[in-house]
């Protein structure tokens, strides 16, 4: 890691860092041989512009592979509006190199900058611009490296030969809302899909996302500061509302296509796409309520599909990463969520858990209660390697630890991919491929994370160190230093930071910052340093900071996350509440004076708070806050609340507006103006509902900010401008 400056704050080098990620190595892939790492980093935590990287592994050398400054001759990046919107959808910040793939042979690597096409040979060093009908996105090489395909901002897919030999349309849109090649909205945002197509491993084919989003509303998002400019017209699928029309094609080189048919009426949601050497294309789709899923496999030659697997579930079904996918020897992997047998679970999820998430080889469970799994990483040959967190109490030392494991394709367990010798810290990411695995893991007590590059042995826990990849990422100018506990009697995953230099005797009880995000998907209670850092500054400006993981967020078993089903404003709610309450035995909170603060979810869960329950939160600021679900997307609310037109109560009790007349805490809401996620509409209904309630509130619009909010001095202001709003609400 780099240092910092003398002049550095935290909110000022927090911003700037973009959460201290800028530097600090990421997108890591394998050679299928073993011989390379790929991946990106910036040149130091002051610099957003990512290079390609390799890392030999017999010599352990790093060396640049491609340097966005001199490919673009050091002119300025230059974005489309498509590729802004792709980032935003992911969550990216950071500039230069964002995204690359590589070939079959892990020699030849494809990435986008400004919209052009350009590629580095990873053996020679050699780089290269080829012609492209740009801007473009997600090139990606054949296996065999001799074309790349990629997507455009008009629609198309389209093939250029990495020798020059030319560019060709494989496909145009055959209407004016119609892509190829591209994930929809949908996919990108709520499925953690980006891709919209995929190459056959002999490189001859490729199956290819046909999106027409026509059905879908088009909503308008303006920019008041700049009344000249034209509102960009978006279409959202809101809940209740028509998604874009999906479907998947095969297209071959020549010209030729062939549509893949399944029950898309049934199943419209393509959740995954997986086409591994030798294998039969697997696909897997949802029901639009998410409660049925099929697994099916691709007849390649008429496109016709066959139903592997389909699974249903009463309250709804996970997408995992990694998953399904093949063994070399064709036996099927995926992540399901199956009945514990043994001791009957206690009420609300806590300890036993209900149901077990457990990795699924051909028809065996091989995974069970005591684990949690998460993701598949790889398959090889004999094993396969996914990570997990604790499923059963005894395996919980402290809550947040996410560790990789390796298992045989039979069943036996070969020992976990450890850091440092701790397997249970949080492993960030990891990647494995040629016998090499990858593994980001952070600890509590030491900044940023730990890029081991090991080569497996068969004795299962051993590995072979081979490097560490070195971070540029800035030292930060604090420490954070949790506190873990399991709050209550759920057992609800919880941090504690106290001020730095705190002393019991001498500062007594302390006014308490509830800290969540609270939700599906939004893990906040790990094993880590940095994660924490925003926390541990709130705390040092004179609070105690709790941060709880309650019942709907993951990494705790399928009961604990579907028990908030058609219920966000109870559950979410009642768990903030029992673990403060629970944390005040202990440590010194000082009930009387208890502010909570969130962004999206968690904006929606503080809000919600002094809305329903002004008997425990004193002050509330809420940014970009979900206020009305019919507001938000099909995939995300109709999973969780069900469909807006069927159940009309519960999209009422868990919206905010109804509320507003019980308003009598301080309450500040925070709203990018540019947001395409959760659009400021949002907090202009919740501020109208207050203010016909004859409530009184603040409301600070953010002009041209998005829901990332990656503007530097915006992100660093609005953390002072919300210890301000506290420390006043509270009377501090």
């Amino acid at each position: 890691m780099t240092s910092h400056t003398s002049a550095d704050t935290f909110p000022r080098q927090y911003a700037r860092t973009l959460r201290y990620t800028v530097g600090a190595p990421r997108s890591f892939s394998v050679a299928p041989d073993g011989s390379r790492v790929v991946f990106l980093r910036s040149r130091s935590g002051r610099d957003r512009a990512n290079l390609l990287w390799t890392l030999d592994t017999a010599t352990g050398e790093e060396r640049i592979a491609a340097d966005p400054a001199a490919l673009l001759g050091g002119d300025e990046e230059d974005l489309s509006p498509a590729e802004k919107a792709r980032r935003e959808r992911s969550r990216e910040g950071s500039a230069g190199i964002v995204g690359y793939a590589l070939d079959a042979a892990g020699k030849l690597a494809a990435f986008a900058l400004s919209g052009r096409l350009f590629t580095a040979d990873l053996a020679t060093g050699a780089t290269a611009e080829l012609p492209a009908e740009g801007p473009l996105l997600d090139p990606r090489p054949s296996p065999d490296g001799a074309h790349v395909a990629y997507a455009n901002t008009a629609g198309e897919l389209r093939l250029t030969r990495t020798d020059g030999g030319g560019d060709r349309v494989l496909a145009e849109p055959d209407g004016p809302n119609v892509t190829w090649g591209q994930a929809e909205f949908i996919a990108q945002e709520e499925m953690d899909r980006d891709r919209g197509f995929w190459w056959s491993p002999d490189g001859d084919r490729l199956l290819v996302e046909r999106a027409d989003d026509s059905p879908v509303r088009r909503w308008w998002i303006a920019d008041p500061a700049n009344p000249d400019r034209e509102p960009a017209e978006v279409a959202y699928p809101a809940a209740g509302g028509a998604n874009a029309e999906v479907g998947l094609w095969l297209l071959d080189l020549h010209g030729g296509r062939t549509e893949v048919v399944w029950d898309r009426e049934a199943y419209p949601y393509l959740g995954r796409v997986h086409w591994s050497k030798g294998g039969v294309p697997l696909l897997l789709v949802q029901s639009r309520d998410q409660r049925a899923q099929r697994i099916l496999a691709l007849d390649a030659a008429t496109g016709a599909t066959e139903v592997l697997h389909e699974e249903k579930d009463g309250v709804w079904l996970e997408l995992f990463p990694g998953a399904p996918a093949w063994t070399p020897d064709g036996k099927l992997v995926r992540i399901s969520d199956i009945e514990e047998v043994g001791e009957a679970p206690q009420k609300g999820g806590g300890g036993r858990r209900e149901g077990v998430r457990a990795l699924v080889i051909g028809d065996r469970a091989v995974t069970g209660a005591d684990l949690h799994v998460r993701s598949v990483v790889a398959v090889t040959e004999r094993e396969v390697f996914f990570s997990a967190s604790g499923g059963a109490e005894e395996t919980d030392p402290e809550p947040g630890w996410i560790g990789v494991g390796r298992i045989s394709h039979d069943g036996t367990r070969l020992g976990w991919e450890s850091a440092n010798g701790r397997p249970f810290t949080s492993v960030t990411s990891a990647v494995h491929g040629g016998g090499i695995t990858v593994r980001a893991t952070a600890e509590p007590d030491l900044p940023g994370a730990l890029v081991q590059v090991a080569r497996d042995l068969p004795e299962g826990l051993a590995v072979d160190d081979v490097a560490t990849i070195a971070s540029y990422a800035e030292t930060p100018v604090i420490t954070a230093r949790p506190v873990f506990r399991f709050a209550g009697e759920r057992r609800i995953p919880a941090a504690v930071f106290l001020p730095t230099g705190y002393d019991r005797e001498r500062d007594g009880l302390l006014p308490v910052l509830m800290d969540p995000y609270g939700g599906p998907h939004g893990q906040r209670v790990v094993q880590a340093h940095n994660p924490h850092l925003n926390s541990q500054w709130f705390a040092d400006q004179g609070f105690a900071v709790v941060v709880a993981d309650g019942r709907g967020t993951p990494g705790r078993g399928p009961a604990w996350e579907k028990s908030i089903a058609f219920d966000f404003a109870g559950a979410t709610l009642d768990d903030q509440v029992e673990a403060v309450r629970a944390l005040a035995d202990e440590f010194p909170l000082d009930l009387d004076r208890v502010a909570i603060r969130g962004w999206s979810y968690g904006g929606y869960l503080a809000a919600l708070a002094v809305l329903r329950r002004p008997d425990v939160f004193h002050a509330a600021v809420a940014g970009a806050p979900v206020t009305d679900w019919e507001l938000y997307d099909t995939h995300y609310a109709e999973r969780y609340l069900g469909d807006p037109a069927e159940r009309p109560e519960v999209y009422a009790a868990n919206s905010l507006s109804g509320y507003a007349a019980g308003l009598e805490r301080p309450l500040m809401i925070i709203h990018g103006l540019a947001d395409d996620n959760v659009v400021a509409a949002h907090t202009l209904r919740l501020s109208s509902a207050l203010l016909a309630a004859g409530r009184p509130h603040t409301v600070l619009p953010l002009s041209g900010v998005t829901h990332m909010t990656p503007q530097e001095e915006v992100a660093e202001n609005l953390l002072l401008l919300q210890v301000d709003f506290v420390k006043r609400s509270l009377g501090l």
